[in-house]
C-alpha cells in the first residue's frame, strides 16, 4: 500500500513540475487542441448521452466543452455529490447557465429541482477526470474515489475517456486493480487507446 502511495506522490510531483513550465496561454492552446480532438472523435460524436464533470482544480477545464456539446444537441449528464456512501447521482442538463447551482463544496452541479435524474445505464460515453494517467488506462484521481467507483458501475458498452495534457502521461501508475482504468485518453498530442 505504501508503494502505491509513494508512486502516486512521485507521479503527481512529476506532472506538477511539467505543467508549471507552461504559461496560461500555452495551456489554453493545449486545451483547444484537446477540445478539437474530442469533437472529431467518432465515439464522442456518435454517443447520445455524454457524462461530464464540471471543472475540478488541476483538471482540463470543461465549461466550453459542455456548452459546445449542448449546442450540437448532445444529451449531457453531470454528477451531484451527496454525503451518502457510494451514491452516484447523475442529472441531465439542458442549459449550462441556467441548470447549474454551486454546491456547499463550491462545485457546479445540476439543480436537482430543475434537472431530470439519469440512470447510469443510459450513459454512452463518460469523461473521467484525473491528475495523471499511463498508457494502460491507469489514472490518479482526486482522492474522493467518486470517479473510481463510477468507472466500475458504468455499463460495459460505455466508453470511459479522459482528457489530459500530454504532460500528465507518466510511465506507470501503480493501481490496486486494473478494473479502475479508463479506455481512452485524449491529449493535445495524441489519442491513447488502453493497451
Amino acid at each position: 500500500m505504501d508503494e502505491i502511495k509513494n508512486g502516486k506522490k512521485n507521479n503527481l510531483t512529476l506532472v506538477a513540475e511539467r505543467l508549471e513550465s507552461f504559461t496560461k496561454e500555452e495551456l489554453l492552446e493545449k486545451q483547444k487542441k484537446i477540445e478539437y480532438k474530442l469533437f472529431t472523435f467518432a465515439n464522442f460524436m456518435e454517443a447520445q448521452l455524454a457524462f461530464f464533470n464540471t471543472s475540478l482544480s488541476n483538471a482540463i477545464p470543461t465549461e466550453s466543452i459542455i456548452k459546445r456539446a449542448l449546442q450540437i444537441e448532445k444529451l449531457v449528464a453531470l454528477p451531484v455529490f451527496t454525503d451518502a456512501k457510494n451514491a452516484i447521482n447523475l442529472y441531465k442538463i439542458n442549459n449550462y447557465n441556467k441548470d447549474l447551482v454551486t454546491s456547499s463544496d463550491d462545485i457546479l452541479e445540476p439543480d436537482v429541482e430543475k434537472c431530470k435524474k439519469i440512470a447510469l445505464e443510459e450513459v454512452d460515453i463518460a469523461l473521467i477526470p484525473g491528475l495523471a494517467f499511463d498508457d494502460k488506462g491507469g489514472r490518479i484521481g482526486f482522492g474522493n474515489n467518486f470517479y473510481t467507483k463510477l468507472i466500475t458501475k458504468l455499463p460495459e458498452t460505455c466508453r470511459k475517456v479522459s482528457l489530459a495534457y500530454e504532460e500528465q502521461i507518466v510511465d506507470q501508475i501503480q493501481m490496486e486493480s486494473r478494473k479502475f482504468t479508463v479506455d481512452i485518453i485524449i491529449t493535445d498530442k495524441r489519442v491513447i487507446y488502453k493497451i
